[in-house]
């Protein structure tokens, strides 16, 4: 794992934030998402594998207030931090593996997750991965996370990946979730090549 946390502070290291394949000017499926959730402003999130993401300016600016960003890549984070100056002392900034952290019991109102549970390749990885959902997230909880669609790319950033349909997605994380919505999304890399993800929307017990 240290490998993958090394390979994620190199890229953060050598290319610009808006240069990378997963790059959005702004996440707007995902702020889509929660806003329909209706979750009130106090809502408790994380933005899992939030990195340099924009979606937390984009919270912010809706006036939500208690954020949490987590990253394998410190480096990541300190590019939203700087981004942000200010306005970003309010975020929670977490440097770490989602599969070890240490994350608070039955914090999260709301879970995001845009492309991270899809670099989990190994069964065991994914398994620790809803432990700690099932963990920190609250009875009643909403979780959004988005991964490549089963006819997305193979591979991101030199690693390959696991690719979903809903249903597969869904699988994975069990009974404990009910699947209330997907969606679809093409994203278009800063380099103009599309990348197929889906986006799930689960509900927990």
């Amino acid at each position: 794992m240290q490998d993958q946390k090394e390979h994620w502070e190199q890229v953060y290291r050598t290319k610009q934030a808006t240069a990378v394949s997963w790059f959005q000017v702004h996440a707007t499926r995902s702020l889509e998402l929660i806003r329909s959730i209706g979750a009130p402003l106090s809502a408790d999130m994380i933005d899992v594998g939030g990195g340099a993401s924009t979606l937390v300016d984009d919270l912010l600016g809706n006036g939500y207030r208690n954020l949490t960003v987590l990253d394998l890549s410190g480096s990541a984070l300190e590019v939203a931090r700087l981004r942000l100056g200010a306005s970003g002392e309010c975020v929670s900034w977490i440097t770490g593996n989602i599969c070890h952290v240490d994350l608070p019991i039955q914090k999260f109102d709301v879970w995001h997750d845009r492309a991270v549970f899809h670099f989990l390749t190994t069964p065991a990885d994914r398994a620790a991965y809803v432990r700690q959902v099932l963990k920190s997230v609250k009875p009643g909880a909403h979780m959004i996370v988005a991964t490549f669609a089963p006819d997305g790319p193979e591979q991101c950033s030199g690693l390959p990946v696991a690719r979903y349909s809903p249903e597969a997605l869904h699988q994975e994380f069990g009974a404990s979730f009910d699947l209330l919505e997907h969606t679809s999304e093409v994203h278009t890399t800063p380099w103009g090549s599309e990348q197929k993800f889906v986006y799930c929307h689960f509900l927990r017990r």
